[in-house]
C-alpha cells in the first residue's frame, strides 16, 4: 500500500511492524516497488521511497545534485518518522548515489549500508566524453548559431537510454548526476558497507566495485551469480539476506 512521508513530501511503502530497521533507495527511472520482492515476505521491517521525480513523488523544483536528494531524506530521520535508531541503508544505482550523502548526514543513524550498482568511481579511471560532432553542436548552439530544435535532435541522437527518456528538470537532473564524483563521500563513511553487485551488470560492472572496495574504511565485495544491474529485482531473496545480516 502506497504511504506518504515527510509531510506527504515523498511516498513509497513500509513492510513488517514496527519502526524500520532498513531505508532503501531505488535506482533511476525505478521506484520503491523495486524492493516488494527484497522485504515483502520473512523480512525485518523496512521502508523504501520514491525519490524526486519517480514513482509518486513529485520532480524537484530544481536540477538536484545528489546531496540535494539527500538533504531532502532528512525528515524521514524525525523523531516518529518510522526509522529505527540505527538502520541500514540501501542504495540501488542512483539511490546508492544518494546513500553516499545520506551517510554523511546522519552517521549516527546509520549503522550499515548496503549497495547495489551504484557509480562510485568511472570505469577504469576514465571518464567518457560525448562524440566530437555533438560537442562541436553545443558549442555552436551555446554560441546561439544552432537552433533549440537541432541540438535537441542531436541530444536524442547521442544521449544515452536514460538521457532521451528524461525530459524537462530531470534531464537537467541527469545531466548533473553523470558530473559527480564521490571520492570525498566513500571517504567519509565509517560503518560497514557491502557491496553487492551482479556478475552480468553491463550499465555499471563489478570492476568499478573491485576498484572501490578499498576506498572505504570498512567494504565487503559479493558478487552474485547470473544477476545484471537490477540486484533488487533479480536477486532479492539474496539481497534481503545481506541487508538483515544472515549472509555475513
Amino acid at each position: 500500500m502506497l504511504k506518504s512521508f515527510a509531510g506527504g513530501r515523498l511516498f513509497g511503502a513500509t513492510w513488517g511492524f514496527g519502526d524500520a530497521r532498513a531505508l532503501a533507495l531505488h535506482g533511476w527511472r525505478r521506484n520503491h516497488r523495486d524492493f516488494d520482492a527484497v522485504f515483502g515476505h520473512r523480512s525485518g521491517p523496512a521502508m523504501a521511497v520514491d525519490l524526486f521525480g519517480f514513482g509518486a513523488t513529485p520532480a524537484p523544483p530544481e536540477p538536484w545534485g545528489s546531496s540535494d536528494y539527500a538533504r531532502a531524506l532528512l525528515p524521514l530521520f524525525a523523531d516518529g518518522a518510522g526509522l529505527d535508531e540505527r538502520i541500514v541503508l540501501v542504495g540501488h544505482s542512483l539511490g546508492g548515489r544518494v546513500a553516499l550523502h545520506l551517510a554523511t548526514l546522519v552517521p549516527e543513524r546509520v549503522e550499515r549500508m548496503v549497495l547495489c550498482g551504484v557509480p562510485l568511481v568511472d570505469l577504469e579511471g576514465k571518464r567518457s566524453r560525448p562524440a566530437a560532432s555533438f560537442r562541436l553542436t553545443r558549442r555552436l548552439h551555446r554560441l546561439g548559431l544552432v537552433s533549440d530544435s537541432r541540438m535537441e535532435v542531436m541530444r536524442k541522437r547521442y544521449g544515452s537510454p536514460d538521457y532521451r527518456a528524461a525530459d524537462g528538470v530531470m534531464r537537467s537532473v541527469l545531466v548533473r548526476l553523470v558530473a559527480e564524483q564521490y571520492l570525498e563521500q566513500i571517504r567519509s563513511v565509517k560503518c560497514p558497507v557491502d557491496l553487492v553487485w551482479g556478475a552480468l551488470d553491463t550499465e555499471v560492472p563489478a570492476e568499478v566495485a573491485v576498484r572501490a572496495r578499498p576506498m572505504f574504511a570498512r567494504a565487503e565485495l559479493r558478487i552474485v551469480p547470473g544477476v545484471g544491474h537490477l540486484v533488487p529485482t533479480e536477486a532479492p531473496d539474496a539481497l534481503r539476506r545481506i541487508v538483515f545480516g544472515a549472509g555475513r
